[in-house]
Order: structure tokens, then C-alpha cells, then sequence
């Protein structure tokens, strides 16, 4: 725990890490081979088995996950792309890196925050080239009605999945449900590596470009030529150095089998917010009866119209409860605010109400009913 994180009674976010990940990751640097090797072929394996998914491929961080997948999808420019304000800037910078011209979508409501399919509807045009649902808080989106638009206009569908290893949709895995999925790594989500992320795909035509394009789009990488699979090359398409380290994948394959357990602890707990929050007048606690195919990510409140949201948070540090917010709408940024129009009424009468409050498999459940409590107070 770092000097600053051991400032709060209870941190908005802490992760599982014990002597599994340390073992693992000293036999990596005892066996000298550091990138592009056995344990990321390994991980890829069982990652995309775990969600469903034909192929996986592992990259160094989500960002890079969603710039190849929309290159993939062949977002250029001149093209427009649906996505949520309501999302961590990473999902529209994808966009920008493609040259594609982000379209701001609207959520459902307070009680869903996530991508609404009846605003993407309206906005959908013959210039839009993809579409990109991001699973709020792990909270999967309504992936059927996306899935039928972007048939309809012949929009390609990628999905944002950086919150939702291990959700689920209509019984279906999260990262089997778009053209590609794109999850993170980083170090306060549900599976971490520190940075890393993956593209999941059925598509053996985007596993290949990925795979390509995450190595310089070179036709080999080093490991096949170490073990003999190769033993020369080409380059066949300008490409990035984007790819995993084997400490990584080394770490993400015990985060893994973890990964089943941590969820179902989030899920109790959230269940426990739940109980205790659900008397605060003018409280919404969004996603009602959705717990189950969650992973539940992060917990995120919206405060009662009125509420200074500033003055609520400083409560609670002076109760050593560390909070944050999930997120700050992309479309209010001044990148963004000064050269893409946005018409989302719906998330601009919600967005200064989000709070996050502390969520993580180590906590107990005297630590929700602690956080509980002094929200209720708070706001009392």
C-alpha cells in the first residue's frame, strides 16, 4: 500500500495480489524471456475461452485494444463513430487516433447509464462507420438492438468492455457479443496487469490485423524465430509496437482464475450497498436487479437533485472514505467541447450528480455499511 493510499480508512479501489502473481511473475524473469513468448499465447488462450471468443489478442493497454479494433473495422477518415460521453477518455481518443469523427450518444437514465439504443437510432447516418457500446460499471449494454442497427446501416460493432471481464448478457459472456471487445488490464480493474488490455473477435480476418499490426506489422514475431518457426520476416503494412510483456501475461494468467471468485465478492457487496442505501430519499442506485451478469466494477450513486456534489465528497474524505466519479462526460472537455457538437439532455441532467464509492474484493462488509452510513448521514 503506498503512503498516500494508507491516508484512507477505506481506498476507492485495492486489488488481489498475494505470492501466486509474485511466483509467477519471478519464473518469467528466471526463464530470460520477457516479451512475445509462451505466457501471452497462454493467456490469450484461456482469456478467449473464458469469454466465449474464437480468438483473443493481447495488447498493452485498452486504448491500443480499441484503436486496432476500430482500424480493423475500418474507421477513417471522413467516418463517424457512435460513442458515450458517459466514458473514460480513452473510448473517443480511439476514434481521433483513426482520424474518425466521434458522434456523442445519450444515456437511458439515471437508472441505466448506459449507451441508450434509441439516441444512437437518431444519430446513426450513412457516414457512420462503427459503433461502440462501452459497458458501464459492467453493466452490459443492449447488445441485440446495436447489433440489429448496425446491420441495418452496415455499421461495424465494437464494443467497449474495459469494466466487464466476467459480465454476461442474456446469459451470453461479454467479449463473444461484437465484431471486437476490447477489455482492461489496468491496475484498478477487476483482472489486473498493471497496463494490458485484449481484443476478443470470432473474426479470423481481425485476429490476423491485430495480431499484424501490434508488432509493426511484421508477418513474425521474435518467439517464432526462437523457436524455430522462422526464420526471416516481412513487413507488410505500417504497424505500432503495442504489444504485452510476459510478466504481464504471466500476472493476468493468475488474475484469471481469480477472476470468478473476486466478482462474486464485488456482486455481495454491492448487494450489501444495496440494503442500506435503498431508504436515502432522492438516492438513485442505477442498475436495479442487474447485479447477477455484472462484474460489478466500479459503484457508482447518483446524489439527489440539489446536492452539491463537492461538499458530499469532502464529507467523506473527512471520514477517511476515499470517492471519485465515473466519469466526467468526454463531450464537457475542451478538446472535445470546442470541436464536436453534443446534444445528450439526458446525461447533462445526471453527470454533476455521479459519485463513486469504494468497491474492491478486499473489502468487508463492515466497510459498506461504514461507507453506508456516512453517505446517509451526508446526505441526511
Amino acid at each position: 500500500m503506498t503512503v498516500e493510499a494508507s491516508a484512507w480508512k477505506i481506498s476507492l479501489s485495492d486489488i488481489d495480489l498475494g505470492p501466486e502473481e509474485e511466483a509467477a511473475v519471478v519464473e518469467v524473469l528466471r526463464s530470460r524471456w520477457l516479451t512475445s513468448g509462451p505466457r501471452i499465447a497462454e493467456f490469450e488462450a484461456k482469456f478467449a475461452e473464458r469469454v466465449g471468443a474464437k480468438h483473443a489478442v493481447a495488447l498493452g493497454n485498452c486504448t491500443q485494444a480499441l484503436h486496432l479494433a476500430l482500424l480493423a473495422a475500418g474507421v477513417g477518415p471522413g467516418d463517424e463513430v457512435i460513442v458515450p460521453s458517459l466514458t473514460f477518455v480513452a473510448t473517443v481518443n480511439a476514434v481521433l487516433y483513426c482520424g474518425g469523427t466521434p458522434v456523442f450518444a445519450d444515456i437511458e437514465g439515471p437508472g441505466s447509464l448506459l449507451l441508450d439504443p434509441a439516441d444512437v437510432k437518431k444519430k446513426i447516418s450513412r457516414k457512420t462507420r462503427a459503433i461502440v457500446p462501452m459497458h458501464y460499471g459492467g453493466y452490459a449494454c443492449d447488445m441485440d438492438c446495436f447489433a440489429a442497427l448496425g446491420a441495418e446501416h452496415g455499421a461495424r460493432l465494437v464494443d467497449d468492455a474495459a469494466h466487464a471481464p466476467g459480465s454476461s448478457y442474456k446469459g451470453r459472456p461479454v467479449g463473444s457479443l461484437a465484431e471486437a471487445s476490447c477489455f482492461s488490464f489496468f491496475g484498478n480493474k477487476n483482472l489486473v496487469t498493471g497496463e494490458g488490455g485484449m481484443v476478443t473477435t470470432g473474426s479470423d480476418e481481425v485476429a490476423a490485423f491485430v495480431k499484424r499490426q501490434r508488432s509493426h506489422g511484421m508477418t513474425a514475431a521474435s518467439y517464432d524465430k526462437h523457436r524455430g518457426h522462422a526464420f526471416s520476416y516481412d513487413v507488410v503494412t505500417p504497424g505500432y509496437n503495442y504489444r504485452l510483456t510476459e510478466m504481464q501475461a504471466a500476472l493476468g494468467l493468475v488474475q484469471l482464475g481469480k477472476l470468478d471468485r473476486n466478482n462474486a465478492k464485488r456482486r455481495s457487496l454491492v448487494a450489501l450497498y444495496r440494503e442500506r442505501l435503498a431508504d436515502v430519499p432522492g438516492l438513485v442506485v442505477p442498475f436495479c436487479g442487474r447485479d447477477e451478469e455484472s462484474s460489478c466494477h466500479v459503484f457508482v450513486v447518483v446524489l439527489p437533485d440539489g446536492r452539491d456534489r463537492t461538499q458530499v465528497q469532502g464529507a467523506l474524505k473527512a471520514r477517511g472514505i476515499q470517492t471519485s466519479i465515473h466519469y466526467q462526460p468526454v463531450h464537457r472537455f475542451t478538446r472535445f467541447r470546442d470541436a464536436f457538437s453534443a446534444t445528450v439532455p439526458v446525461l447533462d441532467t445526471v453527470a454533476d450528480r455521479l459519485l463513486t464509492l469504494p468497491l474492491h474484493p478486499r473489502m468487508t462488509a463492515e466497510d459498506v455499511a461504514f461507507v453506508a452510513t456516512a453517505l446517509s448521514e451526508t446526505l441526511a
